[in-house]
């Protein structure tokens, strides 16, 4: 049986670091401590979502202590710590059942699972291909800033439909009436139809100019 000194483990958890004892012969010989490296735009990219309205939240199966600190570093505010592969995927339907939409951003095989019970999985491209096949959208880069930009454009995608969907049916409903009543000319007509296809067209390409930030 080997005893390692607890305050060692717990300053190390507290630095945001794992604590590794290496022992032979009955007594503890070395005190290693290990961590992933945080990137230097992880920050940035945790304050990218949440200029987006989104709440950013760090579920992992690491050490509690360890989770904490590296989330205070990034400025993650909510930490699920200490959870299995299958639990993760709990911690997801309960936000679901909550009313909440999940997206989950992984690159291992654990994740892969969450990935899979979220509505939108986003993988990293450096990732495992568990992530990759499990996820609905893959991230080449493996900056995390690419996460915010990847809904970026989505939601303004998204409202470019609508606007396009919006003039399309205002433009039939004023339009049919007049035409019925003889209001409109053919020549008026055609020329009214093909301003509105225009219109549709060009409001699309705006999306072309769609540029992400922080490059």
């Amino acid at each position: 049986m080997v005893a390692a000194h607890p305050g060692h483990l717990a300053a190390a958890q507290a630095s945001g670091r794992t604590g590794v004892f290496a022992a032979w012969k009955g007594r503890v010989r070395a005190a290693l401590e290990v961590a992933d490296t945080v990137k230097p735009t992880s920050a940035q990219a945790v304050a990218d979502l949440k200029q987006l309205g989104l709440t950013p939240v760090l579920l992992t199966g690491d050490n509690s202590a360890v989770a904490r600190a590296v989330a205070a570093e990034v400025g993650v505010a909510e930490v699920i710590a200490e959870v299995h592969p299958g639990d993760k995927v709990a911690e997801i339907q309960h936000l679901q059942r909550g009313g909440r939409a999940v997206a989950v951003l992984g690159d291992g095989v654990n994740d892969a699972a969450a990935l899979a019970q979220a509505d939108i999985g986003l993988a990293m491209g450096t990732g495992t291909d568990a992530a990759i096949a499990a996820s609905d959208l893959t991230l080449v880069s493996s900056d995390l800033r690419a996460a915010g930009d990847a809904i970026r454009p989505a939601r303004r995608t998204l409202r470019t439909i609508s606007a396009n969907l919006f003039w399309a049916f205002a433009y039939n409903v004023a339009a049919l009436p007049s035409a019925a009543l003889g209001m409109l000319t053919p020549m008026i007509a055609g020329c009214a139809m093909a301003f509105s296809s225009v219109f549709v067209v060009s409001n699309s390409l705006r999306l072309r100019r769609f540029m992400p930030l922080n490059r």
